[in-house]
């Protein structure tokens, strides 16, 4: 379980640059084997939160444990998946996967098993040798969870890992994800600008306020699992546009309210 209490960052002035709050009294509980998702608008700290809990980024004030204890910084628990794939492009997909388990001190033979597992469920056989350059960006999506599944986290955390992709590359690799956790059950916090995608994805949404960061609401998804198998009827029901429908509708009002409290701060200067 993960545990966030009054949560403050604040990233500090840069030559005439005043300081940023990105974040500011946030609280939040994610429990075990949950897949949370979170959506907020652009710069409302979505990924500043992500890179605190990977251990990543430091934060000013609050606290946050992870099953009773203290954050110190990144563990072997979590695991992060990054938009950007992040992969090492002098390296084939087998050593790339396999790259944290070489970390760990795992033997040759037995990092490559696994990471051989590993590519064989991303619906990568075949691929192993390769370099990063010869896979599309969907590819190199699917070899970068793998890596981050090769070292068994506890926790994946997942910086909007489909963003870069075209529209139907993120839906094959959405139904791929569903069946993976289906499978493992990791506590997943996935980030992203995409309602049908959180929706989809998620048992709860998370909806951040524009920066500084604070959450708005905490979403219930009541549609069931499995979903990996279901998701043309997931998506095509009453209950999926509903709900999709009022968190667009909730960002548009949190936007266009911010736009027009602006206006009103530059008209008064």
């Amino acid at each position: 379980m993960i545990e966030i209490g009054g949560l403050s960052k604040i990233f500090p002035a840069r030559g005439k640059d005043a300081p940023v709050q990105a974040i500011q009294g946030l609280d939040l509980t994610v429990k075990d084997g949950e897949f949370l998702t979170v959506l907020g608008p652009s710069g409302c700290g979505k990924t500043t939160l992500l890179r605190i809990v990977a251990g990543l980024e430091p934060w000013d004030a609050g606290t946050i444990r992870i099953d009773g204890r203290d954050l110190r910084g990144p563990g072997p628990d979590r695991a992060m998946v990054f938009q950007s794939f992040a992969l090492m492009p002098w390296a084939t997909i087998l050593s790339n996967v396999a790259f944290g388990l070489e970390l760990r001190g795992v033997g040759k033979a037995e990092r490559e098993a696994r990471a051989i597992e590993l590519i064989e469920m991303v619906g990568l056989t075949g691929f192993e040798r390769r370099l990063p350059l010869d896979l599309s960006g969907g590819m190199q999506q699917r070899v970068g969870l793998a890596r981050a599944l090769a070292v068994d986290p506890e926790i994946l955390l997942m910086d909007e890992p489909f963003g870069a992709l075209d529209e139907q590359t993120r839906r094959l690799l959405q139904e791929e994800l569903l069946v993976i956790w289906e499978q493992t059950r990791k506590t997943v916090i996935f980030i992203t600008h995409s309602m049908e995608e959180a929706v989809l994805l998620g048992d709860r949404v998370v909806l951040m306020s524009p920066r500084p960061g604070r959450i708005v609401d905490i979403v219930e998804v009541p549609l069931e699992r499995p979903r990996a198998s279901a998701v043309d009827s997931i998506e095509g029901s009453a209950e999926f546009a509903a709900i999709t429908s009022d968190l667009w509708r909730r960002l548009r009002e949190m936007q266009t309210f911010r736009r027009h409290q602006h206006s009103k701060t530059v008209s008064a200067a």
